[in-house]
């Protein structure tokens, strides 16, 4: 059994995650008023969701403006097409779509005149086989560990996501299987709550989502290490959208596995 190497990266703060560390490059003659799209078509029912709103100036006050009545579209390669509705300022919505693996899904999001697009072909999902507790070396902290079978003869792209009591954990975990091409694999969550410094606790309930990604949204997650993406920058994380816009289009399928803490 192969043990699969943690990263933890900073998604846009439109997705209301955050970090324990952050890099801000004070590129202010381009910070402002760049278009951030964050979306996710999932393999499973619930509503599809689209945000969008604009980037600020370093030097204002972090609140980053919705975008307010574009044009949201999403379609797929045999042919069907989704408008997408305005449910709240900046936030579209449907529930219309669930994803199925092998199908590529497009985004285009028109705005003032100018379109945004993006391509994501949802990957087949992975099951996890086993989520347990074990105690950390030379201590009594527990830790939550999954173990999940990563597919042969493709190359594949993990994102893992940590809920604490139904509270999203700050931070993203990803990984690929360069250099565990089929083999079991063991990835170690830690032994955190929803910050570095409060130890998991018996009665929390802790439940993970295994994320199977494509290659271009994982370079995103990548790429995104040392930047919070409240600001354009030279260093801004490599986005799989056109047209200079900020931020991820993703159709991914999803497997989730529960334990609470004894």
């Amino acid at each position: 059994m192969r043990i699969f190497k943690k990263t933890v990266l900073v998604m846009l703060v439109i997705s209301s995650l955050s970090s324990c560390e952050k890099i801000i490059d004070l590129n202010l003659d381009n910070a402002n008023g760049g278009i951030v799209i964050v979306g996710n078509v999932f393999d499973r029912a619930g509503a599809t969701e689209v945000k969008i709103s604009r980037t600020v100036d370093f030097t204002e006050p972090n609140a980053f403006p919705p975008v307010r009545s574009a044009k949201v579209k999403i379609e797929d390669n045999i042919g069907r097409s989704v408008t997408l509705t305005e449910t709240k300022p900046g936030s579209y919505t449907t529930s219309s779509i669930r994803g199925v693996p092998g199908i590529a899904y497009t985004l285009t999001v028109e705005i003032d005149g100018q379109t945004y697009t993006a391509t994501s072909k949802m990957p087949s999902p992975v099951t996890i086989d086993a989520i347990f507790i074990k105690k950390r070396d030379f201590s009594n902290e527990k830790e939550i560990s999954l173990n999940f079978k990563d597919p042969e003869d493709t190359d594949n792209y993990y994102r893992i996501i940590e809920y604490i009591n139904n509270t999203l954990k700050p931070g993203i975990n990803i990984g690929n299987d360069k250099l565990y091409q089929g083999e079991m694999i063991n990835y170690s969550l830690g032994s955190s709550a929803l910050d570095d410094n409060t130890p998991l606790k018996t009665g929390d309930k802790v439940r993970v989502q295994l994320q199977s990604i494509d290659k271009d949204v994982f370079e995103y997650f990548r790429t995104s290490r040392g930047n919070d993406g409240r600001s354009a920058s030279p260093a801004n994380p490599v986005s799989n959208i056109s047209n200079g816009a900020l931020g991820y289009f993703s159709a991914c399928s999803v497997r989730e596995a529960m334990i609470t803490i004894p």
